[in-house]
């Protein structure tokens, strides 16, 4: 579907923080409060779009985040004219490499244009007036969801909280206490039944510890094991670990070429590829790669660890490529998530439906969150 030429009249990011009562906890830090960027893009007819940066680490990274859009990325898009939203991604991300490159945060750069490419394309389906899903070449609104970011302390009464808001799928944070692991686990597939149980290490594990503890886990009937090492680990390591388990491993959160994603796709080491669109390339890169993913055989599960706009858009990804893989829905206290994800705060039996309204489907009112704006 084409549009006529769009010309970009601001674009402007938002700051915000939520104190958590419960820290968020990985192998590798905590999160004592849930950080948020949000991004609003307008184009010279009066459309809006809004997207979401990446923020969660390190700590001050949100602010960061925060200036980076307004101070550098929106002057090089006001007054740009673009015939689709990958041209605005093309601007930012070349205009940008060198400076990336000199300042040392190709990261930060990334995550705050992959933010802005979200914003755009939300603009570009109100602009023709049609659902981000459907756009996107979606014919189902429907798509399974899992639980998220359980936790090592508390697992059992946040998984069962999980299940009573409708989730049928969890995957338990582990890479702590190998038995206190287990102990976790072995809980969460008893209230799980047969639902789908996954494990998220977070790059926790060097390879002798992964290739000690991963076959201990193969009576859980695991759906999958995420990043058991360290994303850039070498090739080799990963291939010896695919196989030493006889369940899938996962990974792609923390993938951010394409080249990676094409390695990755091109070798059986990795059954479930997970992308996270408010990380690295937004939806101009990221449709092409999940439907790579599908081609390649494996199954594409979105990451998402944020607030609700990244984690909406997600929905409508994973719907607009189909598909038999999951959306992640973290499962911990956060209003900023829940006010602005629209029908994904509303699971029966494990599914969420999408709706037909333009874009997004939903237009965020900042004011309800503005005693936690920080920027």
């Amino acid at each position: 579907m084409t549009s006529p030429p769009f010309t970009i009249r601001s674009v402007e990011a938002f700051g915000f923080r939520y104190p958590l009562k419960t820290q968020v906890i990985t192998s590798f830090g905590r999160m004592a409060d849930r950080p948020a960027v949000f991004v609003r893009v307008e184009d010279t007819d009066g459309y809006v779009g809004w997207g979401e940066v990446w923020c969660n680490f390190p700590a001050p990274g949100a602010e960061h985040r925060v200036r980076l859009v307004n101070e550098v990325l929106a002057p090089a898009l006001v007054g740009f004219k673009a015939k689709q939203p990958s041209d605005t991604f093309a601007r930012l991300t070349q205009g940008t490499a060198v400076l990336a490159l000199q300042s040392g945060e190709a990261g930060p750069f990334a995550q705050s244009i992959a933010g802005i490419d979200l914003a755009v394309w939300d603009l570009h389906a109100r602009r023709q007036n049609v659902a981000l899903w459907k756009l996107l070449g979606g014919s189902r609104n429907q798509i399974k969801v899992y639980a998220s970011g359980i936790n090592p302390i508390g697992s059992e009464q946040a998984a069962e909280a999980a299940l009573g808001r409708g989730y049928r799928a969890l995957k338990l944070k582990i890479g702590f206490d190998p038995a206190a692991d287990r102990a976790n686990l072995t809980a969460l597939r008893r209230l799980v039944g047969d639902g789908m149980l996954a494990a998220d290490v977070n790059q926790g594990w060097t390879i002798a510890q992964a290739l000690e503890l991963a076959p201990q886990l193969a009576h859980f009937g695991l759906a999958w094991l995420e990043e058991p090492l360290v994303a850039d680990r070498p090739r080799q390591e990963w291939q010896q670990l695919y196989e030493a388990i006889r369940f899938p491993l996962a990974a792609g959160e923390n993938i951010a070429s394409h080249a990676g994603f094409a390695e990755v796709l091109g070798e059986p080491v990795l059954g479930v590829v997970q992308p996270d669109i408010a990380k690295w390339g937004g939806l101009s890169a990221c449709v092409g790669i999940a439907r790579d993913i599908l081609k390649s055989g494996k199954m594409f599960c979105p990451h998402y660890l944020g607030a609700g706009i990244g984690l909406l858009a997600s929905a409508h990804l994973l719907a607009g490529v189909g598909g038999d893989g999951l959306l992640e829905v973290d499962s911990n206290e956060n209003p900023l998530r829940d006010l602005f994800c629209g029908p994904v705060l509303d699971v029966r039996d494990g599914m969420i439906e999408l709706g037909d309204e333009a874009g997004l489907g939903i237009t965020p009112d900042l004011a309800s969150i503005e005693q936690y704006r920080t920027l």
